[in-house]
């Protein structure tokens, strides 16, 4: 994670030493130890909870995706309907005649 070497360690033990005495350097090696494991913990926490977001936000795009080709689809089916709607109007554009009925037809 600190990207130290074995020699640097060992220096660092060394001023720890001198600085804590060999009374004070177990306890301060664990206080260390446990805090070191604190970190990690909350960074990996963090790390999960943005890869979440992140999930979710590519989730809504990809549903936002689905909703507008569906939008799409139903217009594109609308346009469809109409035009076969104008297309059975015949070729001048009118509307057709309808049926006669019986009413209509009087002598």
């Amino acid at each position: 994670m600190f990207n130290l070497s074995m020699p640097e360690l060992a220096l660092i033990g060394v001023v720890a030493l001198l600085v804590l005495g060999p009374e004070r350097l177990p306890g301060a090696a664990r206080t260390a130890g446990a805090l070191l494991r604190r970190a990690q913990r909350s960074w990996s926490g963090l790390k999960s909870d943005i890869e979440r977001e992140l999930a979710a936000d590519e989730l809504k795009r990809e549903l936002d995706k689905g909703r507008q080709a569906l939008r799409d689809d139903e217009a594109m089916a609308s346009l469809a309907r109409l035009r076969d709607d104008l297309a059975g109007r015949g070729s001048d554009g009118g509307d057709p005649k309808p049926p006669a009925t019986p009413a209509d037809e009087r002598p």
